[in-house]
């Protein structure tokens, strides 16, 4: 807040100058990348607690994970601080190969124990994004038997789930597979918090930057490492501000006072395409929007009301309209741009069709239901449109609109009839997805399992979720493929969830920068990757 009050009488340089020691330059200076996005969801960057975008794309910029995506292909698992691995003939049990010389910022090796005591530490700490480890089986009282060091670069991983050890790893290249520097961490304990205190807001890892400094709603500062095992980045740092209005970050960018705008509205984007100096550049992102119908309703749960629904939306109309640059047309619980994802797209707009599977289900004259959904755009206009095109089958709907405060426990307590929502993976492997929307062992209300969107809307997902479990426990990678088209299709004919759209990110760029890739999850932003013309 403070940089964005000085905007108006402060270039970016004027204002680095105030907080930092980086020289005043006319433009961005050559070795730096500089960018504007609104960093109020910043409120650590432990690899262990980070569960924001912004934490999450600063952390895995400054950390080696066990394993991970590299920007050449942001569908092929590969290793990261590892550098081979093998699976035991019953598949419990993966054994982690490192490369060979790697060494932390502070100059100490990456080591075997740094790895067993970083992923002990995830589940020691137990903050949020600790679950992605106890789907492994992993406690507090068996994490350091579960993983440990057999030599200085050999790592056991004990699998104590019924999971494969292919999910395994993708789990392990999700944010909390960072590796940190134990000895380094260990001598900024206090009272045995395994350096959870320090590692909010220091770093101590082995990736391509380091963390130079971070002002909490002001600038977070990387410098170089320039021993990274990719070589070192052709940016020597990279300087993050905090300016939350998207009319500040396009005023920064056509200015050249910033190098990218991370979060513009799609009019903004439309307004620059053409400037000089500027490029826009979109990706697929993760969110996958979708209509959702309580299966406690007599009137949803009719299957000819279901399918009629996937008929009812129009598609092409909402992208074409006021989701354009911001959705595309996705049908399956899985979004694409990652691996195994179904890009088939076998519904179309078709009031004809919907209209006649409406008339098999015998409806009242006075069907009545109510849709949920959030008190934002785009959210309450394809509310609207769905509701327009649901009074022409005969069915009246009224839109009620909350933030989410209100709205997510209201789902979490089956109190609505249809709802339009969103979802995300937590990490990068389609049982992430899968387990919300095919799984669901227990449908009854005592059960609580609010986590699962098949519980959330009374569907308890019949063999889905038997197919769901032996996904996550096939160990061959071309059967697991398999495994997801199906689910993905059987979700998609038939289920309570109408899968609509998939995010797109857009970002501004000026037009010397090269190299920005970004992915589907947030921690997919590369910065190592920049160059300057």
């Amino acid at each position: 807040m403070k940089f964005n009050h000085s905007i108006k009488g402060l270039s970016l340089a004027a204002a680095l100058l105030a907080s930092t020691a980086i020289p005043v330059f006319a433009d961005t200076p050559g070795d730096t990348f500089v960018i504007a996005r609104n960093t109020a969801d910043v409120i650590t960057l432990d690899p262990a607690e980070t569960f924001e975008f912004t934490g999450g794309r600063v952390v895995a910029n400054i950390y080696e994970r066990v394993m991970m995506f590299e920007p050449d292909d942001l569908t092929k698992l590969v290793g990261g601080a590892t550098d081979s691995y093998s699976f035991s003939e019953d598949g419990k049990t993966i054994t982690l190969k490192l490369r060979e010389g790697m060494t932390f910022h502070s100059g100490n090796p990456v080591t075997a124990a740094d790895v067993a005591y970083s992923l002990g530490r995830v589940i020691k700490l137990n903050k949020t994004p600790s679950f992605i480890f106890k789907q492994i089986g992993w406690t507090e009282e068996n994490v350091d038997e579960a993983v440990k060091a057999l030599d200085e670069l050999t790592v056991e991983v004990n699998i104590l789930a019924d999971l494969s050890p292919a999910l395994v790893l993708n789990l392990l290249s999700a944010n909390v597979g960072s590796v940190v520097d134990m000895k380094l961490v260990q001598e900024n304990e206090v009272d045995g918090d395994m350096g959870y205190g320090w590692l909010k807001d220091h770093s101590a890892g082995s990736g391509p930057f380091m963390l130079k400094s971070w002002k909490a709603n002001e600038l977070i500062m990387l410098e170089a490492n320039p021993n990274d095992r990719h070589g070192a980045p052709a940016m020597k740092r990279v300087v993050i501000r905090h300016v939350p209005e998207a009319s500040a970050q396009r005023l920064l960018l056509e200015k050249g006072d910033v190098d990218a705008a991370m979060d513009l509205t799609t009019d903004q984007i439309k307004g620059l395409k053409g400037k000089e100096g500027v490029d826009i550049d979109t990706y697929p992102q993760g969110t996958v929007m979708y209509l959702a119908t309580n299966m406690e309703n007599p009137i949803l749960s009719d299957p000819n009301v279901s399918q009629a629904l996937r008929h009812i939306v129009d598609y092409d109309g909402m992208v074409s309209s006021f989701l354009d640059g911001q959705y595309k047309t996705h049908q399956s619980f899985w979004p694409t741009g990652m691996w195994a994802a179904s890009a088939e797209i076998p519904f179309a707009h078709d009031m004809a069709k919907a209209k006649e599977l409406v008339a098999k289900a015998n409806l009242a004259p006075d069907a009545k239901i109510t849709i949920d959904t959030l008190n934002q755009s785009p959210f309450k206009e394809v509310a609207q449109s769905v509701q327009a095109k649901l009074s022409e089958v005969g069915i009246n709907a009224e839109i009620v609109l909350s933030d989410g405060a209100t709205l997510w426990p209201k789902y979490r307590a089956r109190k609505h009839d249809l709802i339009v929502a969103y979802w995300g993976p937590d990490y990068s492997d389609p049982h992430s997805n899968a387990d919300a929307f095919a799984h669901n062992p227990d449908n009854s209300f005592d059960a609580q399992l609010t986590g699962k969107l098949t519980w959330r809307n009374a569907w308890d997902a019949g063999n889905l979720t038997a197919l769901t479990d032996a996904a996550a426990a096939e160990s061959d990678p071309e059967k697991r493929y398999e495994i997801y088209q199906e689910l993905q299709k059987h979700v998609r004919e038939d289920s309570p969830f109408t899968v609509m759209f998939q995010g797109i990110g857009q970002l501004g760029r000026r037009d010397n920068v090269d190299g920005f890739i970004n992915g589907v999850t947030s921690d997919q932003g590369f910065y190592r990757t920049v160059v300057k013309n």
